[in-house]
């Protein structure tokens, strides 16, 4: 099989890629990846010469590009992670968000029936969405697959239209999807605006943790290894035109979690118990921020036998130890060098 996987050196994505090129050694995986600021191809050094990989810069949104790309590999399917997919920047610049997970699906999804035509056996278009489709619950109740949408950021606003627009081509163009929705995902690799890596890197420097409002927002939080594992099942497994929740049932409140992560540290660093909490900082709530936050797997669980393999605590701690361990990826990250990388590595080709 050739399966072609965009957003892979993002933080998701190159877990991914990871698993798919050492799994399956017979498949051709192309990674496919613009390198904005959230790709970085340093989360991929222990794969990048392996027979089977081959990485593609591109943008999803360029159809020239994304036509000749599918002309060129002849792909026999496509995993969909590239995304713009911080809230926050979607709140100060949602047009970004519409043109790659809006403009950038509808490309895929076009392309991939060009090239497939009527020669749809053996063939697969997987979509990775966001629970954040589903807007916000209260102190109660779990999304289901069956949950209406309700998008309250322009962020989910633009994934939920790739949700509707990838359904509509599999009713439509008999397409052969598989959608899934998956919760917060934490684990080595984020980019250091997301709250658990910037938590970690502020308290390891002693600088201030922001936390919106009061902290009361909870999310349910899904280690990415778990999550490239669900991803793996529902590719080869999953039921074509069907979608599969995935989340680690594991809720947390935003403020409960960063204590848990200043005790962590603490410990991890030498310092005294409660030190780092000390540099909490409650900072003005995000404009139309979500309450709650909560996935029912139980789909995906009793159709293909997945489960989170480790208990929150575990994961969080493995976290920490992979970014203490791994100072030069955040710095790099921090400065902006990992860009040099894919200059160093592939200009030189």
């Amino acid at each position: 099989m050739k399966i072609l996987i965009t957003g892979g050196a993002g933080f998701i994505g190159s877990h991914v890629v990871r698993l798919f090129v050492n799994k399956y050694p017979e498949y051709n995986i192309i990674n496919l990846d613009s390198l904005t600021y959230a790709g970085n191809l340093e989360n991929l050094k222990d794969i990048e010469n392996a027979p089977n990989y081959a990485f593609e810069r591109g943008d999803i949104t360029n159809e020239k590009f994304i036509d000749e790309l599918f002309a060129k590999h002849n792909f026999d399917g496509v995993i969909h992670l590239a995304a713009e997919s911080h809230v926050d920047r979607s709140i100060s610049d949602p047009n970004q968000f519409i043109m790659t997970n809006i403009v950038g699906t509808v490309n895929l999804l076009n392309a991939a029936r060009k090239s497939w035509n009527q020669d749809l056996e053996n063939k697969r278009f997987y979509h990775i969405s966001t629970d954040e489709v589903y807007g916000s619950l209260g102190d109660e109740g779990l999304f289901t697959e069956e949950t209406s949408y309700d998008p309250r950021s322009p962020y989910s606003a633009s994934k939920a239209s790739s949700d509707h627009l990838v359904r509509a081509y599999y009713h439509t163009y008999k397409l052969p999807i598989v959608i899934s929705n998956c919760s917060n995902n934490y684990g080595p690799n984020q980019f250091p605006e997301k709250l658990i890596p910037l938590s970690i890197n502020n308290i390891k420097n002693k600088r201030p943790i922001p936390v919106y409002g009061k902290g009361e927002n909870i999310r349910d939080w899904l280690y990415v290894i778990d999550h490239a594992n669900a991803i793996d099942l529902i590719f080869h497994q999953g039921r074509v035109g069907e979608t599969y929740n995935i989340g680690g049932n594991n809720e947390w409140k935003n403020i409960d979690l960063i204590y848990t992560l200043c005790e962590i540290m603490d410990k991890k660093l030498g310092r005294a118990k409660g030190e780092s909490a000390q540099l909490i900082t409650f900072v003005k709530d995000r404009a139309g921020h979500d309450l709650r936050y909560a996935i029912d797997s139980s789909k995906i669980q009793k159709e293909l036998g997945w489960k989170p393999s480790l208990q929150f605590a575990e994961g969080l701690e493995k976290t920490v130890d992979w970014y203490l361990n791994n100072e030069d990826w955040l710095n790099h990250i921090l400065s902006g060098d990992y860009e040099k990388y894919y200059n160093q590595q592939y200009h030189k080709r």
